[in-house]
């Protein structure tokens, strides 16, 4: 059985693999180009959806709800994503 403790460890360790992963790729690889604000707003994405994925699976709700309640919220992180990464809107502040 998986404690309270655990699973938040678990979800919020993502987030930060993830950045961390980023980091190494942008001293490693030539083409990739990050700065400072770059990552500062995929750590408030990532981390702000990790908040909001522990407080679901944290609730009283049934498993089915929780899955796919998170599952929207992941589908929301994928879309802004991809939205600041090459503008699929055409919003005013996608990464042209």
């Amino acid at each position: 059985m998986i404690l309270k403790k655990q699973k938040t460890s678990i979800i919020f360790a993502v987030p930060s693999l993830l950045l961390a992963a980023a980091f190494l790729g942008n001293i490693f690889i030539k083409d990739w180009n990050w700065s400072a604000f770059d990552f500062i707003i995929a750590a408030v994405i990532l981390f702000g959806s990790a908040f909001f994925i522990n407080l679901v699976v944290l609730s009283k709700k049934p498993f089915i709800t929780k899955v796919l309640i998170s599952f929207i919220i992941l589908m929301m992180v994928c879309l802004i994503w991809i939205e600041l990464a090459v503008g699929i809107f055409g919003s005013p502040f996608a990464g042209n």
